[in-house]
């Protein structure tokens, strides 16, 4: 932590809030650095779990952070896509090291007693302003391998995520949270 900036220290795991939440608005600055190397998914990548659904694991939903200024990858793991599910409208990405932000809108998923979904989770994104996911229906869990599910759950940790690729870490500013 430096001033009102904090850098994810590679290797050191995931960063995850205490508190859970259901439904809420979340805003969150964001910087890749402007030395950032490698290719692909290996230029920054993290991810913003809007539901933590394991702690310390990667499981859950996830919103993806990645450099996707002039940067290629596979659509549903850019920046502002609800990874492997959902692409961005469109890629409001700046360059590396300026600072970008989402501010999302999270409905968390609703279960019956009998755990099926009764309301699938939705998210409304905006980056740097620019409205990229617009109130998108989930089809569960966000997997990097297999189809998305649901598994009843209740309130949910927001994390961070250390992915533990090599590039150099991400730094987060101003996070913000509303319950709705």
């Amino acid at each position: 932590v430096k001033g009102d900036i904090f850098t994810v220290k590679k290797g050191t795991g995931n960063i995850e809030t205490k508190k859970k939440f259901t439904n809420y608005q979340l805003h969150i600055e964001w910087q890749i650095p402007a030395n950032i190397s490698g290719s692909g998914q290996a230029r920054g990548n993290s991810g913003i779990f809007l539901g933590s659904t394991e702690g310390g694991s990667d499981a859950g939903y996830e919103l993806q952070l990645l450099d996707s200024y002039k940067s290629s990858t596979y659509s549903n793991g850019q920046a502002g896509s609800i990874y492997k599910q959902a692409i961005p409208l469109v890629n409001a990405s700046k360059k590396p090291g300026e600072w970008q932000y989402y501010d999302v809108v999270w409905t968390a998923p609703v279960f019956n007693d009998n755990g099926n979904i009764n309301s699938p989770a939705r998210v409304t994104v905006f980056h740097n302003g620019v409205l990229i996911q617009n109130n998108l229906e989930l089809k569960g869990e966000t997997l990097y391998i297999g189809a998305p599910f649901y598994r009843k759950h209740g309130a949910l940790s927001i994390k961070l995520q250390d992915h533990g690729d090599p590039s150099e870490p991400i730094s987060f500013r101003n996070i913000w949270i509303r319950e709705l």
